[in-house]
């Protein structure tokens, strides 16, 4: 019996060292994967626009998007070409689960549209997950692994590519000179809110900014794909509440927003960010 003890011991401790040593791998693999993206991401974007914002800029677009551009402080500002940020918060894996804490670091070409969405989340009740939400040369894929090793999520397709896009249209106000690019379209819609468009590679997402006296982007609403529980995708309600601004840079942004699934059997809130640290043009 004591030898049967000890040999299960040794199992116990040789599992144990297995399975650190494939979550180190699992990790490095990850990390290689996130790096080559980016790169790539990094590679293609072009240079920042020349020369600042001017006041004359925003003369044609509709009051409500004046009005935010205002307050955002871009008028004066340089253009922005990439963007680094980082950013904590919270995600909920499905409807009624605990929330679980989530760090993670985004990188953004303006120009051409395109980010690397890198995520961790730990937990004690869970495996490592590790993500990568990715929109490059007009094409989304989301990789969700535990540990780095195994695929829990891998998804591409035309709905993705969409709602990719969608995301960027709606992550632009984290570098708000990019609404006066010549693929941007806004349209009017009240006095509280305009509609806005991107286009890139034959594609175009659009979305309502809600906009109030301030000038303070409050929501963002647009229709994207929801996989439903067969994992058929259907164009369903999406909006992003501003709970908080902060300045970065000079410029006003949202620093604390949530992401929120407005389905017609109620809201379904996944994600709770929060922007701790954001850099132009590194």
């Amino acid at each position: 019996m004591g030898a049967f003890v000890t040999w299960a011991s040794r199992l116990a401790l040789l599992t144990g060292s297995l399975a650190a040593a494939a979550a180190v791998v699992g990790s490095r693999r990850f990390a290689r994967l996130v790096r080559m993206d980016t790169e790539s991401l990094l590679a293609r974007a072009a240079p920042p626009r020349d020369g600042v914002v001017t006041e004359e800029m925003l003369g044609e677009l509709p009051e409500p998007a004046r009005r935010y551009l205002r307050y955002a402080g871009v008028v004066g500002r340089p253009f922005v070409g990439t963007v680094r940020l980082t950013q904590t918060g919270q995600i909920q894996v499905a409807a009624g689960q605990p929330w679980f804490p989530l760090h993670a670091e985004q990188h953004f070409s303006v120009q051409p549209p395109g980010f690397v969405w890198e995520a961790v989340v730990p937990s004690e009740a869970l495996p490592l997950l590790r993500a990568i939400d990715s929109f490059l040369s007009g094409s989304g894929r989301m990789l969700i692994t535990a540990a780095g090793l195994v695929p829990i999520v891998d998804a591409t397709g035309p709905e993705l590519d969409q709602g990719e896009m969608v995301r960027f249209l709606s992550e632009m106000m984290w570098f708000p000179t990019a609404f006066l690019g010549e693929n941007v379209l806004f349209e009017p819609v009240d006095e509280g809110s305009t509609r806005v468009s991107l286009t890139h590679a034959g594609q175009t997402a659009s979305g309502t900014m809600y906009v109030d006296d301030d000038g303070k982007v409050m929501r963002f609403e647009a229709d994207r794909y929801y996989p439903d529980d067969r994992g058929t995708p259907s164009l369903q309600r999406w909006s992003t509440p501003v709970d908080e601004y902060g300045e970065f840079n000079g410029l006003r942004i949202p620093v604390r927003v949530r992401a929120v699934w407005n389905l017609p059997g109620g809201d379904l809130e996944y994600i709770r960010i929060t922007v701790t640290q954001l850099l132009y043009n590194a």
